[in-house]
């Protein structure tokens, strides 16, 4: 236990902290599963909310921030079904 009254203070002020921190990281986390486990583009904006709100408090690493959004935005691009165009064929010479 704390013996001096700003040791006293600072011990409740990290307490304090801490349970808003657990809960930004728990918000991140669970958006961010959220779209490992059923990717779509609507949840995206929800979970780089998430990430960066955790990255602006120090929660986790600006780098790492822009990395996990990244994995994110790579997975929701595979799994939705681009349109595909016909490819136009290419003109063969005759020969003379």
């Amino acid at each position: 236990m704390p013996i001096t009254s700003s040791a006293k203070i600072a011990l409740r002020k990290d307490r304090r902290r801490t349970i808003v921190n657990k809960r930004i990281k728990n918000i991140m986390k669970l958006a961010v599963r959220a779209i490992k486990e059923n990717p779509s583009a609507e949840q995206l904006p929800k979970a780089y909310q998430a990430v960066d709100r955790a990255a602006k408090k120090n929660l986790l690493h600006k780098k790492k921030a822009s990395r996990v959004k990244s994995q994110l935005a790579k997975l929701v691009a595979a799994t939705s079904t681009p349109e595909k165009t016909p490819t136009p064929k290419k003109k063969t010479s005759k020969k003379k």
